[in-house]
């Protein structure tokens, strides 16, 4: 199901806005999201048909949308997506490190090639990205959101790299939040629960694999819509939350809090 965005459209008017991870699920909600509120969006994924059904969903709002095929595990593609987005608008005010994949997998099992792929897919790439965006930032006084997940606060079994890589996500924006604390520049990280989106549909449990550890980390009001959890990045990135720096925000429908 996809959510009507409810933002005015003005409020990212003339900003430039880039996304990674947009071709599907929480990347694509927040590209309509910024979109309706009339910002103008960069989508970065690897998938270039479905950026462009994307950008196709976002054609009757009042932002403008620009799409590239963009592999965030490559630090020098991180630095093209800084750059395209650069090149569309003109400037660069949000960055939103959306790029990641949750794999479940048994430790003893993981590979080289495995943990170091999570390994940069998951938190080398906010950073490549963070890196080359954060020149463009401090000229605008914009800001980074950066996407984790509620395995950045609490453990979750048969995940070792992707929890070890959120953790590192909350890590990676306190850095920065206190690096940057006497610029404009803002960094903020939400840690989302389980959300209706493809992803779901494509877990692969390991053969012998507990399910009631794995269903430890569910919400009991069950998965949110992508939706929800792109209005809060959209708050996080908007002048609304001028004052929110160095936040790590669940958005879990209460779980953490039990």
């Amino acid at each position: 199901m996809t959510l009507t965005p409810v933002l005015r459209p003005d409020v990212f008017a003339g900003r430039s806005i880039l996304v990674t991870g947009a071709s599907s699920g929480l990347g694509a909600a927040s590209v309509r999201r910024f979109a309706a509120a009339g910002g103008r969006v960069y989508a970065a994924a690897r998938n270039t048909e479905l950026l462009a059904e994307v950008a196709a969903s976002c054609a009757d709002l009042p932002g403008e949308v620009a799409f590239g095929s963009h592999d965030v595990t490559s630090a020098d593609d991180c630095r093209a997506a800084v750059a395209g987005a650069v090149a569309a608008f003109g400037r660069l005010d949000v960055v939103v490190n959306n790029a990641g994949r949750h794999d479940f997998r048994i430790t003893t099992e993981v590979t080289d090639e495995q943990w170091a792929h999570d390994v940069a897919l998951n938190l080398s790439g906010a950073f490549f990205v963070a890196q080359a965006a954060l020149p463009h930032l401090l000229e605008t006084g914009g800001n980074i959101v950066n996407v984790a997940s509620v395995a950045a606060i609490m453990g979750e079994a048969y995940s070792a790299a992707y929890t070890a890589s959120k953790h590192g996500i909350v890590g990676l924006t306190k850095a920065l939040a206190i690096e940057y604390l006497n610029t404009p520049v803002r960094v903020n990280c939400v840690c989302p629960g389980g959300m209706n989106t493809p992803q779901v549909t494509t877990i692969d449990v390991p053969e012998g694999a507990d399910w009631d550890l794995i269903m430890r980390v569910s919400a009991k009001r069950g998965l949110m819509e992508a939706d929800h959890v792109a209005a809060v990045i959209a708050f996080l990135a908007s002048d609304d939350a001028a004052a929110v720096h160095g936040s790590i925000l669940p958005v879990d429908q209460g779980h953490l809090a039990g």
